[in-house]
């Protein structure tokens, strides 16, 4: 096959070679009404070149026409093809001039299946030797021989521009449709892996906001049942408020579930402002909150990462600063941000030893989220220090 010819699409090359096909057809049938309506030479030539003709056609539909759309025809076939269609022309070629009309219909099969190395040759052949055949069969004047030769000749040049150009533009085509179906791959595994991240970060989601809820809750009310099974016999006011707090405690994970499912605010924002809810969760770990610069309405997203990290920050309180710990709870608003502040005077721990959990890292996670920063400060026997630091965005400002 030409080089041209490389990687294709045979579905579609086997669609659009039938405009091939009928281009063949018209070329073919006018050259044979040409051949069999001249006056000159005598009929029984002209139905020697017409019958000679004809042969192209079971040549061209048996075996040609496999050739020049199969996408697996060797190089050899081709030339097999192409050989015997040029002796099939050269023949009537010879006998009647007029049987060079059919170089439109052969030239562009030369191109689509041949190597250029061997179109140029075979185009060449097409052109020139019918006419010097011609001239040595019937001697014309040399004036005819001189015109036929000229038009022989721009034929060839133009058969090689035209043939030349045909196979870039089908190089190019190619290329591009070659392109434009990596693009359609890429596409689609881009469109796989775009997917599978957001079902990830999804997963990521969910996990944060089930730790920094439902697992917090669950593990309070654990932590209450354990209080009230130790002071039923000797301290039965404290274990009734441990089971008032149990149940207000088991509300509020309720709430955040049904929150969680439906895609709504956390509950305690849902009841007010950021601060309100801040005040709320610090209420409930005996923490204090203070606040600071102008209190304004945030994007939603915003007021939920604040909210997560001090429920998570206090949580750790409970879970490792102490049974004497106190903890405070500091929110600042400026012009182009929002700081939280958590502090502890527990029995702190080395930011650098390795951690397992997830608190820190989901805090962490949080934060960059909403473009911010998660820091912290501690060290043994010195308390524990998380601050969060969020950039407010621009249009907040008005």
């Amino acid at each position: 096959m030409s080089e041209a010819a490389g990687p294709r699409d045979s579905n579609i090359w086997q669609r659009t070679f039938r405009l091939w096909d009928a281009y063949f057809a018209v070329v073919w049938t006018a050259t044979l009404v040409f051949v069999l309506g001249t006056a000159e030479p005598g009929w029984p030539v002209r139905l020697t070149a017409g019958g000679l003709l004809l042969l192209l056609v079971p040549w061209y539909l048996g075996f040609g026409r496999r050739v020049l759309t199969e996408e697996g025809a060797d190089e050899g076939q081709a030339l097999t093809y192409m050989a015997g269609a040029i002796v099939l022309f050269l023949a009537p070629g010879v006998l009647v001039g007029e049987t060079r009309l059919m170089t439109f219909a052969l030239i562009p099969q030369c191109f689509i299946c041949l190597r250029m190395r061997w179109a140029l040759p075979a185009v060449t052949v097409i052109n020139i030797a019918p006419v010097a055949g011609w001239a040595l069969l019937w001697r014309p004047s040399s004036q005819d021989v001189f015109f036929n030769s000229v038009f022989a000749v721009v034929t060839l040049v133009f058969s090689v521009a035209m043939g030349s150009w045909t196979v870039r533009i089908i190089e190019q085509s190619l290329e591009r449709a070659d392109l434009i179906a990596e693009l359609d791959a890429s596409r689609e595994e881009v469109a796989r892996l775009s997917a599978e991240r957001g079902a990830l970060t999804e997963r990521e989601r969910m996990s944060r906001e089930i730790h920094d809820t439902l697992a917090q809750g669950f593990t309070s009310v654990l932590m209450l049942v354990q209080a009230v099974d130790a002071e039923l016999e000797r301290d039965v006011p404290a274990a009734r408020r441990h089971l008032e707090l149990m149940e207000v405690t088991a509300r509020q994970n309720l709430a955040e579930a049904r929150a969680l499912v439906a895609g709504r605010a956390p509950a305690d924002l849902g009841a007010g402002s950021l601060p309100d809810a801040l005040r709320r969760i610090a209420a409930r770990h005996d923490a204090t909150v203070s606040v600071s610069g102008e209190v304004r309405p945030l994007p939603p997203g915003l007021e939920v990462v604040a909210l997560r990290s001090c429920q998570e920050a206090l949580a750790n309180v409970g879970k490792h600063a102490g049974d004497d710990a106190s903890a405070t709870v500091a929110l600042a608003y400026a012009e182009g941000s929002l700081t939280l502040a958590v502090r502890d005077t527990g029995c702190g721990f080395d930011p650098a030893a390795p951690h397992g959990g997830y608190g820190l890292p989901g805090l962490r996670a949080r934060a960059a989220e909403v473009s911010g920063t998660a820091e912290v400060a501690s060290g043994p026997g010195e308390g524990t220090t998380v601050t969060v630091l969020l950039p407010i965005p621009e249009r907040t400002h008005l």
